[in-house]
């Protein structure tokens, strides 16, 4: 009953973006029958739905391991560099440990911090496949004090090893920790038995683990969110791990998402000191997404885009609240999901090859779903009458334009993404950035409108005729390598094209060079001529004249012509993604739908789930008419709605006098009940219940001027 109950947007923020687990038991199958405009594929829908999620989050995970694969690489070779000489044993090991240094590495990855426990989960993989399995990992919620630290840290190393082809190994993990004193001297003598038992291992098993690990592997600990820990902590545990680290190698590394000189203000010098810091910096966030969206957006190869509103409210949820990258995924997996539910099309929105063969199968009504379009009904009205006739009422014949009509839209999306990052390559470095920085600030100017007519467009084509020939040159080069980058033949023509306007500034180089010395002979020899004055103003004059009626070089006559050769591609390419027929098939555009989800306004929403229970749980019997008050509600609404007919302070006793009424309120031979003057306890204990949840969510408080009264705190209804 609970999973059809589902509010639709009362979440709280942290899961208003839910797992896709949650969501698809949301929209599931026999969900999508329940809507008015159904269509007859619902299950095919949920399988493609689902398909095309997993390659994109198939990608997204590849994504991210690319982007991390330098940092982690780093942090690996800083663990191996760090104990070397304790795996040796050697006399340097003991000299480099005399000041009691602990390796540290300060791990600084941002503000974004609900990307951090994905960061860290990652890292602790790479960690265990390389270095070591003693790794813990600390949030500071968790470690109030040294107690507690020493605590979960050991009871995490000591579930770390455990070899599945020995039992005796099996007990050895599952010893109870309550039999173990937590101190370092346990967790010393914790890592020499177990360090004994490798070496004690066969000669198999000991190949097999020292592939992996080496002979003494560290132990690891990562402090996940440096900041929030305090300071008595940091410092008690970082002065007894100094004072043993010769015995037990140990390594720190501290998450840290403001400076790497918070160590310094958390520590003092005393302490610090004793850290053997080396600082590793992680990607920004924005430079993140700026791949995600190069990969999962600007690409043909997934059939499912955004429209310019939803992107932008992604890309601004992103700016202006939390930086997270993992949070505009599941945004755009939330779109996913929508789009599929909502669109009976969306059938099509998949790998052109398939969306062919189902484009066959359609049903009549599938049929008329696609002549409602209106992308498809203004196509149908640029038509001849006679195929408009023909599109409306034969299937057969609408099948096989809706074949051709999917192929355009596809080689669009392909010729798109080639010219918007050819304009990309011009307008990234005009000074002010007229149309954006980022290639998807110029990608939403381009789905919004026609990009040509704005006035960005055109102060940044002003500012591209004024591009020195370097800069020029260098531009072209670039756009070559993308359009060669394209399977298609659409832009030989267009490679053939800059390559053209290339030998043409190479053949300038050399004309300039002759042309720059015959003319420096020339005005030595007109400055030797002008010797008075007259002849001085005479030339002056000339000069100025031949100004006002100077003609174009050959290199700023070349300029415009590549300037104008742009243009014109942005022209042919560029158009908005709303003008292309059956755009709506694979085009989610409802952004007031996605600000529902992820902007929700908790006041209205709590005030809509209290005052109307039938608009979130579509019970019937929870339907009421106007003020009404249903005694099938649940009771804090009762109470809510009572208590909105009440003045600045509530008498608790009335209060619980008008629940009782409306509880008790039946139909039939026990009428006669509520008129009962005596309150039953069970319904007591409701009331009480319902006011203690009014007053956690901050509609009341306890009143100082009357013991047996309440004050209210909102006004207004929402």
């Amino acid at each position: 009953m609970y999973s059809e109950n589902v509010p639709r947007h009362c979440f709280t923020k942290k899961d208003l973006i839910l797992p896709f687990f949650f969501i698809k038991n949301i929209y599931r199958i026999n969900h999508f029958g329940e809507r008015k405009d159904d269509s007859e594929d619902t299950e095919l829908r949920y399988v493609t739905c689902q398909s095309l999620w997993n390659d994109i989050k198939l990608e997204t995970e590849q994504i991210q391991e690319d982007l991390n694969k330098q940092l982690f690489d780093n942090l690996v070779s800083f663990l191996r560099r760090s104990h070397s000489g304790f795996q040796e044993k050697t006399t340097e090991w003991t000299c480099q440990m005399k000041s009691r240094e602990i390796p540290t590495a300060a791990l600084v990855l941002g503000v974004n911090v609900t990307d951090h426990d994905l960061t860290f989960r990652s890292l602790s993989e790479v960690l265990q496949n390389n270095i070591t399995p003693y790794i813990a990992l600390l949030e500071a919620k968790d470690c109030p004090g040294i107690k507690n630290l020493m605590q979960k840290l050991m009871g995490q190393l000591m579930n770390c090893y455990i070899d599945v082809d020995s039992l005796e190994d099996e007990d050895y993990a599952q010893v109870s920790q309550n039999r173990i004193r937590c101190s370092m001297s346990s967790l010393i003598n914790w890592y020499e038995s177990v360090t004994k038992k490798t070496d004690s291992e066969t000669p198999r098993k000991k190949r097999t683990s020292s592939s992996r690990h080496c002979q003494s592997p560290p132990v690891v600990v990562i402090f996940k969110d440096m900041e929030s820990f305090t300071t008595k902590v940091l410092q008690d545990f970082i002065v007894i791990s100094s004072q043993h680290i010769r015995e037990f190698p140990l390594v720190l590394i501290f998450g840290i998402a403001t400076s790497p000189m918070i160590i310094h203000s958390l520590l003092p010098h005393s302490v610090s000191s004793l850290l053997c810091i080396e600082l590793f910096q992680s990607l920004s966030s924005k430079e993140h997404l700026s791949t995600i969206i190069d990969k999962l957006l600007l690409t043909a190869r997934f059939p499912f885009k955004l429209g310019e509103k939803v992107l932008q409210v992604l890309i601004n949820i992103f700016l202006y609240h939390d930086f997270s990258v993992q949070n505009f995924i599941k945004g755009f997996q939330l779109c996913i999901v929508e789009h599929f539910y909502s669109q009976p099309l969306s059938i099509l929105c998949c790998q052109l090859v398939d969306a062919k063969k189902r484009v066959n199968s359609l049903s009549h009504n599938q049929c008329e779903n696609i002549r409602r379009l209106p992308s498809f009904r203004r196509y149908v009205e640029s038509q001849a009458s006679e195929k408009q006739i023909a599109l409306l009422t034969t299937d057969s014949y609408l099948k096989e334009v809706i074949q051709k009509l999917l192929e355009d839209l596809h080689v669009y999306h392909e010729n798109y993404v080639l010219v918007l990052r050819c304009l990309h390559v011009f307008t990234s470095s005009l000074p002010k950035y007229p149309l954006g920085k980022q290639i998807r600030e110029l990608h939403c100017a381009c789905l919004e409108n026609q990009v040509w007519e704005t006035e960005e467009y055109e102060s940044s084509l002003q500012l591209a005729r004024m591009l020195n020939k370097s800069d020029l040159v260098t531009m072209l080069q670039q756009c070559v390598e993308i359009f060669v980058s394209s399977s298609g033949k659409e832009f030989d023509k267009t490679v053939e094209k800059l390559k053209e306007f290339l030998t043409q500034f190479q053949k300038l180089e050399v004309a300039d060079a002759f042309q720059e010395r015959d003319v420096s002979v020339s005005s030595q020899k007109e400055l030797q001529k002008k010797t008075d004055l007259y002849h001085l103003q005479k030339t002056l004059l000339e000069l100025k004249e031949s100004r006002r009626s100077k003609k174009l070089t050959k290199f700023e006559m070349l300029r415009f012509e590549v300037v104008d050769y742009i243009d014109s591609l942005v022209r042919n390419y560029l158009v908005p993604a709303d003008r292309k027929t059956l755009h709506e098939i694979v085009y989610f555009n409802t952004a007031s739908v996605l600000r529902e989800h992820l902007n929700a306004a908790p006041r209205i929403a709590l005030h809509t789930a209290l005052n109307n229970p039938y608009w979130y749980l579509k019970n019937q019997a929870l339907k009421s008419d106007g003020g009404s008050i249903s005694n099938k509600a649940p009771d804090i609404c009762i109470v809510y709605k009572l208590h909105l007919e009440c003045g600045r302070l509530i008498n608790l006793v009335d209060w619980l006098e008008a629940f009782s009424t409306v509880v008790m309120a039946v139909e039939g031979p026990n009428a006669d009940a509520a008129s009962s003057d005596q309150v039953d306890d069970v319904i007591h204990a409701r009331f009480i219940r319902a006011v203690s949840e009014l007053e956690l969510l901050g509609f009341i408080k306890p009143s100082k001027q009357k013991t047996d009264h309440v004050a209210r705190l909102t006004w207004g209804g929402c």
